[in-house]
């Protein structure tokens, strides 16, 4: 028997790449094919490249630019309702993309006691050292990150041309993860509404 709608997970997956001629909706849109077979989770999917927010931040105690209040509300909601996330990132230079740093340090109650997965995609490394970085990161921020990952090591050639994930692997490294994630989100979500979470 499924979930009901009420009970599902909620899952903000986030294309954490802007760049012309990017790999990542390709990468998000496998990782939300595989999510849309459970019954236990909703996805919402945040795609940076949509949904830009401002490269510069008031001082503190200041007040923020001009517009900046409208740019986060296309994005902090969706982060503060999810109970867990995914991130979908590539490597640039032995890390992670700026816009997907920026949209983070945005943000911080969002992520409190919250877990996190990652579907990494990149040369040799599969985009790994990217995943190790966020790693240190969002743990500053309070959140959890999953030991589990999918990574797409020499990317060009793992996906079909209809988007499709050609190694068998895929599916069931994708599959443990998100079991993962379901468990901690389970865990996390029950446990705030016994005993709220403090930083």
């Amino acid at each position: 028997m499924g979930e009901t709608t009420e009970s599902r997970l909620r899952v903000a997956v986030i294309v954490g790449s802007t760049r012309d001629g990017r790999f990542g909706p390709v990468v998000a849109g496998w990782l939300l094919g595989r999510i849309a077979e459970r019954e236990d989770m909703t996805v919402d999917l945040v795609d940076l490249a949509e949904t830009p927010l401002p490269t510069v931040f008031p001082s503190f105690g200041g007040a923020p630019a001009e517009g900046t209040a409208e740019l986060l509300a296309r994005v902090s909601p969706r982060l503060e309702a999810a109970d867990a996330f995914v991130i979908v990132t590539p490597e640039y230079n032995h890390s992670f993309p700026a816009p997907l740093k920026n949209a983070i340090d945005w943000h911080n109650q969002q992520w409190h006691a919250k877990p996190v997965g990652f579907v990494s995609y990149g040369g040799l490394s599969g985009g790994l050292r990217a995943v190790e970085q966020l790693r240190v990161v969002l743990a500053e921020l309070h959140a959890v990150t999953l030991r589990n990952t999918v990574s797409f090591h020499n990317y060009g050639d793992k996906f079909d041309s209809d988007g499709n994930a050609t190694d068998p692997a895929a599916d069931g490294a994708v599959k443990s993860m998100l079991d993962q994630l379901a468990w901690w989100a389970h865990a996390l979500r029950d446990a705030k509404r016994v005993r709220p979470y403090t930083a």
